[in-house]
């Protein structure tokens, strides 16, 4: 039976981005097909009683910055902890991502995704700018044209709609989100969780 993996994340959730690498060598490693699925997290979050970063409590918002600081320099991950241009709209992000997969794949997909999370959590990128998701697009060996013109038809912006009610429906309720056989694996820190669950199959 295959392994498959149903994957929620945020281009602004630098967890998504944090988890990114170890996600895709789990996923390689046992043999798991994953189902690329950016979302709009403003809306998990209105659902599931979640607040943005700036809504949080101070003391929150403070130690959010220590734990992210802590993982950086635990995995030796490069990582941006006051991005300049956020927060910001992920939509154009999220619909290439969304555009890549119908035209080439979720491999395709999944590396533009990472790429994307890495220009806004490493680079310091404006991904909220079109010009700027072409040029990662470019940079990541896909014709960033093409990608950024079907990021802008009413299918992509439909598929991130779906992802996000689906999302929602399945209980998720921040990102990265893992859904493996029906049982969801919250946070990039649960990825050892989801790893044991795939061995076991």
């Amino acid at each position: 039976m295959t392994k498959e993996i149903d994957y929620y994340f945020s281009l602004q959730s630098p967890w998504s981005y944090l988890g990114t690498g170890r996600f895709a060598e789990i996923a390689r490693r046992r043999g798991a097909v994953v189902h690329v699925k950016p979302c709009d997290l403003g809306k998990v979050f209105a659902a599931s009683g979640g607040l943005p970063v700036a809504q949080r409590p101070k003391q929150r918002q403070a130690y959010r910055l220590v734990e992210l600081e802590r993982w950086r320099d635990f995995l030796g991950i490069p990582l941006i902890l006051r991005p300049t241009h956020l927060p910001l709209s992920g939509d154009i992000g999220a619909r290439a991502v969304i555009a890549a997969r119908r035209l080439m794949g979720e491999e395709i997909a999944f590396a533009l995704a990472a790429a994307l999370g890495r220009a806004i959590w490493a680079e310091d990128r404006d991904v909220a700018d079109p010009g700027t998701v072409e040029a990662v697009a470019r940079e990541a060996g896909l014709d960033g044209g093409v990608i950024l013109s079907a990021a802008g038809m009413p299918e992509a912006a439909a598929e991130h709609a779906a992802n996000t009610a689906e999302a929602i429906e399945r209980q998720v309720f921040g990102a990265p989100a893992y859904v493996f056989r029906g049982e969801l694996f919250w946070g990039q820190d649960r990825l050892d969780f989801l790893d044991r669950a795939l061995a076991r199959e």
